[in-house]
Formats: structure tokens, C-alpha cells, sequence
């Protein structure tokens, strides 16, 4: 064991980035992290981004063209449908996979899913909705699947030599490197992954607009591409709030975001509305819960129902409103408020030779023009050769044609079959492919019809290859047969785009404060933490009011409905909310309890309730060793409209008073031992920071503490100025026979 030891600590001396060898089970070798990620973690990396995630030129990942190629094999172009099953199962030779990513990748290619705007796949069953995130597709064994007639323009002339063929992952097989789309893939379908510090997201284009646009880029590499390709198009619909610059950008760059808008009709007879598009980045159940949520809330009072109706004829949330609420404004209220308007980030990231590149939509235009011109370019160099080839046997045959006897004297008279060929090749002047041709006509081909049938070919043939060597000398007339292709694909498969474009979008932004009524009220705040809104009429025709047992009214403030209310606690935190989200009430009830209104923490209790409109003026807090903070109000304003703030206040020592100016004034602080001291907080500098411990103010000794503070007020003492100090801290006085005297004095 000593030994076994002891060769183990000299591998650990080795020097780093010497490999050692491991004699010992549990042995460690130390390794920089740098080496680590380059040795382990940069291949997986790699991997990910090149193998999985990221779509090429073609428009597809890896998977999606193992499983479209495996169904074009399997003769699912134009044929019956077959199982899913199937399909999973023969994908798995191709695909390393599990049969489960492998049927998930199939329902989304597929018509019955719904996320393609041209699906790749026609089904039959149930294979979910991309709009619900609850609606579960059936299992492979259920549904059935072949290839949508479109997937005829992805593998058109692939058996053509167009695109390069390797081995599957056994080498058993091969399998193409990229399909030969005849027409820009990559655009008209949407495409998402994540990588390993990347990522990719291509919405999808009208195909009718995609193909022009390719085309008169073809044409005119200046083209004004906004001209022919107006905006994205999804499967879903929805209206795209068209934004000039926002697209520039995307066009451009290849990066940047828009927004999506639902769609809705509104029902006059049932008061209802009927959500029917929504855009693709959200879900029904998504949406449905996010208004529950603010109908709870209370900050959407329009609103009396809301249901899920989708159904075999398509999406649908109907929305039931209350008497007298305006449709076409609740629903600018939810889209600010919902994902019924949401925003696509676009992140036009694609393979180009192995590498990932982010380009704009004219520097992806023209790559696939240059992968389709290479395509174009091997399939008639593959024609060309095989037009050659055969126009060299036919002109062999046309030599028989001067004399059929021959030829058949010929091969009777030559004794050994081995020496057929070479005396044809002799008797004629042909060679051996040319003689291997005639030799294996039957014999009743061997007329005089049939071989003047066959050298008729000849001429067509030659006017072939003289046009196909014509295109093949000229790369404008090779992107001429593109540019045609591209009408042909737009003219058969190109349909009228389903997401409309709202140019001139309203300006909304001041929609939700618009709903919100401004109106007079008196705010009430408990010591038990009950809260109330009461307006001056109701207040008026009230009677007394309703408290629970021992519990008393400690503030009452006169405001509006729009006012911004803010609750410290005792735990030094503070709770935001506008008057406007508690209901009117009346005298007569006990009110809302604000820590379950607003969620406090458990044992939590409401300090002070302050009042603002503009978060104008000052906090002042006293505290029980002495020191007194001054923060200014708008510290505590925040442009995300946070409903909780921590660190309201110092928690060093206790709070005392909490209180709210708008302008400088005195305070009287009473300590402990009976002293009295007058601060002036014109005297305390302001602070930003919400958790300062603020300036000492009074002198305290050894277990003395500040008892008492209220607002100091003219004619509360006989002599102020024998409680003033001239400079903070200051001890105080105790107060004389003459102002203990004062009423004012009452110090409860």
C-alpha cells in the first residue's frame, strides 16, 4: 500500500499540462481551468453550435433534415401516410437520438401543430397547438404523417449530385449535408435554438414576398428590400405594429425586436369579446392566467368573465364584460398589461461553412443565392455528363445504322463472347463503350425503325449540352435559372400573408392612467392597520365610524383618488399603492387590512401611513438613541412602480416617529430623564441614501433614550429658547413649572 502511495504522490508533482499516468484508483491531477474547458467542455460547446442548435443555409438543423430526409426515403413524397411510429423508428438510423426528441422535432414540422407558416409535414391526429402550452399531442403510435407537397422543392435534383452526401454516425448510411432548396427556407419558416453562449431566432417571412425579393436581389443587388418584403408573417396571424426603423434594423443587422398584436371582434349581442389570433411568442393559458391575475388584483374592473373556447374550428378566449365598458379600451389597457401584445426579438443567426454568423436580411439573401448557385451549378454539370455520355453511345449507334448485317455477321461469326466487343470496335471504329451499347441490344431491336428512332435523340441531345455548356460559361445565366425557379415556387405555393400590418399605430401610452377617475377622498388608517376610502359625500351621510375593540382611528388625511400612498412598517421596510386601488367604502365598515392587501411579512405591522402626489418634500425620522434622518421623498419613487421597498429606514436603533414635510419646521423631542430639547430640521442635512443613520440631535447618557416627538408649535412654551441649542447635539432642558403647566403640554 506504501508503494502504490508513494507513486501516486509523484504523479501529483508532475509538472501541470503533463499528462501522467494513473496507477491508483482516486487519484487527482491537477489541471488549469483553461486546459479543463479547452479539453472537455469546448467540444460539447462546439457541438452544440454546429450539430444541434443553430439552423444552416438551408433553413434546418441537423435533426430536421435527418427526419425530412429519412421520410423521402421511405417514399412519403406523394404517397400514403404511415405511422408515426414508423417514421420515429427509421429517423433513429440516421438521428443518435432518443425515439421521444425525435417524434417532438416531427410534431413540430407538422401542419396539425400549427408553428410553421408552410408545414413540412401533412398529419393526421392530434399533435397539439403551438398557441397552448396544456394541450398534449397523442403519442406516435396514434398519428400518422407523410411529406407536405412543398417538401418537393427540398429535395428536387438531390439525387442530382447537387449537395454533398457522409456517413451516417454507424457508416452505414449516407445522408445529405444540406437539402437543395429551390427557394430561401431559412426565411419563410420560423426557426428558434440555443446554443452554448448563443443563440438563434429567425421569425418567418410571406414566401411570395421572400422569392420576389430574392429575385430582384438577383437582379439588382441595390434593391430597396423593404419595398418587396413588408414584414414578418406568422401561422398564427396577429397584427405587427409596423415600426420603419425598428425594421431597418432587422433588415440590416439581423437584430432588433417589433411588437405582435392579438386580434379580436367584439360581440354587441353577448357583450363579449373573441380573441381569435394571438402573437407566437405567447401562449392561451398564458394569457388567460395574466388577467385572472390582474381581475384579482383589481386593476382590470371591466371584466366578468373569461373562458377558453378554443375548438376544432381554431383559438378563441372570449372575454364577457360588464355594462358599460368600452371594449376597444380594455383591450389597449390588456395589451399594455398582457402578452396579447408581445414583442419578437429577432436574432438572425446562421451556419455559413460551419461557422455561425449574424447577418442582415440582404447578406442572408445573397449567401443562399450563392449555396443555390452552387447547387444549380452541380446539377447541370451532372446533366451535362450524363447527356455527354449517352449522346456518346447513340453516336456509336448511328454507325450500325450504315450496315445492320454487318453487325450481326459479326457477333455470329466471332467464335468466343470475349471477343465480341473488340470486333465490333474494329468492324465499326468505335469504342468499347460504345460497342458494350450495341452488344447488348436485343435482337428485336436490331431494325432499321428502332435505330433510326434512337439516333433522333442525337440532335436533341447536342442542342442540350450546347445550352447547358452555354449556362454553365455564363454565372448570369445561372442565377437567371434561379430567379425563374423562384417564380415558379411563389406562383404554386405562395399564399396571401395572415399577420396584418398596422402602420400608423396610436399613441397609447397615457391609456391606463386615463381610466383611473381623480376625485376627492379622506383616507383612514388604524393603529390595528385597517385601512378606508371614504368620499366627502359619503363621509357627510355617515354616521359613526366602524372599529374593531380597542382598535382607534390614528390618521385621518384628505386626498385624492390618485394619490401614491406609502405604508412603513415596523421591519424598516415600505409597502407602495394608489389610493385608486382600494374601493370606496363607507363609515360602516371596519375597512381593508393592509399587511394582507399588500403581503406583508409575517408579524409585520404598518408604522405610518404617508400621503404624496409628486414625492415632493422630506421624510424625517426620530429615533430612540437621539439621531434624527432626513431623506428626501423622491428617494423613495421608482420607475418600475415596485410594490416593495427594503431598507425604508435605519434599523439601528428604534423608531420613534416617522412623519412627512414639505417644508422646514421644529420638532420637540422629550427624553427618558424629562429633558426637552427643540430641533429645527433646517439645521439636519437632506440624504438620498433611504438607510442613514442620520445626525445626532440629542445628548443622551448611559440608558437614556428618546421617549417622545411631536411637531413644535407657537405658544407651547413660555420660553422656547431655553430649549434651543445653537448647535446639534444638544441635551435639553427640564422643563419648568410654568410650561408644564400648558395644556399643550399633555404628553400622553
Amino acid at each position: 500500500m506504501s508503494r502504490r502511495k508513494d507513486s501516486n504522490d509523484r504523479e501529483m508533482k508532475k509538472p501541470r499540462g503533463i499528462k501522467a499516468e494513473i496507477k491508483g484508483a482516486g487519484a487527482v491531477i491537477e489541471q488549469p481551468i483553461t486546459q479543463t474547458l479547452e479539453i472537455n467542455y469546448m467540444p460539447y460547446a462546439m457541438s452544440v453550435i454546429v450539430s444541434r442548435a443553430i439552423p444552416e443555409i438551408d433553413g434546418f438543423k441537423p435533426s430536421h433534415r435527418k427526419l425530412l430526409y429519412t421520410m423521402y426515403q421511405m417514399g412519403l413524397l406523394g404517397g400514403a401516410r404511415t405511422k408515426s411510429a414508423n417514421v420515429v423508428g427509421q429517423t433513429m438510423k440516421l438521428n443518435p437520438h432518443g425515439d421521444a426528441a425525435i417524434y417532438e422535432t416531427l410534431v413540430r414540422l407538422s401542419r396539425g401543430y400549427g408553428a410553421l407558416l408552410h408545414p413540412y409535414v401533412d398529419s393526421k391526429g392530434n399533435f397539439g397547438k403551438a398557441y397552448s402550452r396544456d394541450m398534449a399531442y397523442a403519442a406516435s403510435r396514434y398519428t400518422e404523417v407523410r411529406l407536405d407537397p412543398i417538401c418537393e422543392e427540398l429535395f428536387k435534383d438531390i439525387d442530382s449530385d447537387t449537395v454533398d452526401f457522409v456517413d451516417n454516425y454507424d457508416n452505414k448510411m449516407k445522408e445529405p449535408t444540406l437539402l437543395p432548396v429551390t427557394f430561401p427556407s431559412v426565411l419563410v419558416n420560423a426557426n428558434t435554438g440555443i446554443a452554448v453562449g448563443m443563440a438563434s431566432n429567425i421569425c418567418s417571412f410571406n414566401l411570395a414576398e421572400v422569392c420576389e425579393t430574392t429575385a430582384r436581389l438577383i437582379k439588382d443587388p441595390e434593391h430597396d428590400i423593404s419595398s418587396t418584403l413588408k414584414a414578418p408573417d406568422f401561422s398564427g396571424g396577429g397584427i405587427i405594429l409596423y415600426d420603419k426603423k425598428a425594421f431597418d434594423e432587422i433588415y440590416e443587422t439581423g437584430r432588433g425586436s417589433f411588437k405582435v398584436r392579438s386580434r379580436y371582434t367584439y360581440d354587441k349581442s353577448n357583450n363579449c369579446i373573441e380573441i381569435t389570433e394571438i402573437p407566437p411568442t405567447t401562449t392561451v393559458e398564458a394569457i388567460i392566467d395574466k388577467i385572472v391575475e390582474l381581475v384579482k388584483e383589481n386593476k382590470v374592473k371591466e371584466i366578468s368573465d373569461i373562458r377558453d373556447e378554443t375548438d376544432l374550428t381554431g383559438l378563441k378566449i372570449a372575454i364577457d364584460l360588464k355594462r358599460g365598458a368600452d371594449p376597444d379600451k380594455l383591450m389597449l389597457k390588456l395589451f399594455k398589461l398582457t402578452p396579447l401584445e408581445d414583442s419578437f426579438v429577432c436574432n438572425f443567426n446562421v451556419l455559413i461553412g460551419g461557422m455561425p454568423r449574424v447577418m442582415g436580411v440582404r447578406e442572408l439573401l445573397n449567401e443562399w443565392t450563392s449555396f443555390r448557385t452552387n447547387c444549380v451549378r452541380r446539377r447541370l454539370t451532372h446533366n451535362l455528363g450524363k447527356a455527354k455520355n449517352k449522346l456518346h453511345l447513340l453516336k456509336g449507334l448511328s454507325k450500325i445504322l450504315l450496315d445492320i448485317d454487318k453487325a450481326v455477321k459479326i457477333i455470329r461469326e466471332t467464335e468466343e463472347e470475349s471477343e465480341v466487343i473488340p470486333n465490333l470496335m474494329i468492324g465499326f471504329g468505335i469504342d468499347e463503350a460504345q460497342a458494350e451499347f450495341v452488344a447488348e441490344i436485343k435482337l428485336r431491336h436490331l431494325n432499321r425503325e428502332y435505330i433510326l428512332k434512337r439516333t433522333e435523340e442525337i440532335e436533341k441531345l447536342e442542342q442540350e449540352v450546347r445550352e447547358i455548356e452555354d449556362i454553365l460559361a455564363d454565372s448570369s445565366k445561372i442565377l437567371d435559372v434561379i430567379a425563374d425557379e423562384l417564380q415558379e415556387v411563389a406562383k404554386k405555393y405562395g399564399k396571401p400573408r395572415k399577420t396584418l400590418i398596422m402602420y400608423d399605430v396610436p399613441d397609447d401610452d397615457g391609456i391606463l392612467e386615463e381610466e383611473v377617475p381623480d376625485y376627492p377622498v379622506h383616507l383612514f388608517m388604524t393603529k390595528e392597520g385597517y385601512f378606508k376610502k371614504i368620499t366627502p359625500q359619503s363621509l357627510r351621510m355617515s354616521g359613526e365610524q366602524k372599529l374593531k375593540e380597542g382598535d382607534e382611528i390614528t390618521e385621518e388625511i384628505e386626498a385624492t383618488n390618485n394619490s401614491e400612498l406609502l405604508f412603513f412598517t415596523d421591519k424598516c421596510q415600505v409597502y407602495k399603492a394608489k389610493a385608486s386601488d382600494f374601493d370606496d367604502m363607507k363609515a360602516s365598515l371596519l375597512g381593508e387590512y393592509i399587511p394582507a392587501k399588500l403581503g406583508f411579512d409575517e408579524g409585520e405591522n404598518v408604522s405610518r401611513m404617508i400621503v404624496t402626489t409628486d414625492y415632493s418634500g422630506y421624510m424625517l425620522f426620530f429615533f430612540a438613541n437621539g439621531k434624527v434622518a432626513k431623506v428626501e421623498l423622491k428617494s423613495y419613487a421608482t420607475k418600475q412602480n415596485r410594490r416593495k421597498l427594503i431598507g425604508a429606514y435605519s434599523d439601528k436603533s428604534p423608531l420613534v416617529l416617522a412623519t412627512k414635510i414639505e417644508e422646514d419646521k421644529a420638532f420637540v423631542l422629550t427624553s427618558s430623564a424629562g429633558k426637552m430639547l427643540i430641533v429645527h430640521t433646517g439645521a439636519i442635512s437632506p440624504k438620498t441614501t433611504r438607510s442613514t443613520q442620520g445626525v445626532s440631535a440629542m445628548t443622551l447618557k448611559r440608558g437614556q433614550s428618546v421617549i417622545s416627538v411631536k411637531e413644535y408649535t407657537d405658544g407651547m412654551f413660555k420660553n422656547p429658547h431655553r430649549y434651543m441649542v445653537k448647535n446639534l447635539p444638544g441635551a435639553g432642558s427640564i422643563p419648568s413649572n410654568d410650561d408644564l403647566a400648558g395644556e399643550q403640554l399633555s404628553f400622553s
